[in-house]
């Protein structure tokens, strides 16, 4: 009977750790969720003439951090940068962050 209760007690373990295990994603996932919404909100209230993009001068003055990096954001040289451009450039240099 020990022996038994020892495999359940097992088992009943390694199902709590894979559940954890799975939870993890879905807790990352909702902070990445409020970051990106975070970042959409701020960067709605920098665009000004609200065109979708950002030039430099709107990034200057709602989104200073972004300014820093608006040449390397802006590869098209169009002098104005997408939300889609911003993300991508945040999801690459934060790859090369976790290396």
């Amino acid at each position: 009977m020990s022996q038994t209760k020892a495999v359940l007690t097992a088992m009943a373990a390694a199902v709590i750790a894979a559940l954890a295990l799975t939870a993890m994603p879905v807790q990352a996932q909702a902070q990445g969720g409020k970051a990106a919404q975070k970042l959409e909100e701020r960067f709605a209230a920098a665009d000004k003439d609200h065109d979708g993009k950002l030039t430099k001068a709107e990034a200057e003055a709602g989104m200073p951090r972004l300014a820093k990096h608006f040449d390397e954001i802006d590869t098209q040289k169009t002098g104005s940068v997408t939300l889609d451009q911003v993300k991508q450039y945040m999801a690459a240099h934060m790859k090369d962050r976790k290396k």
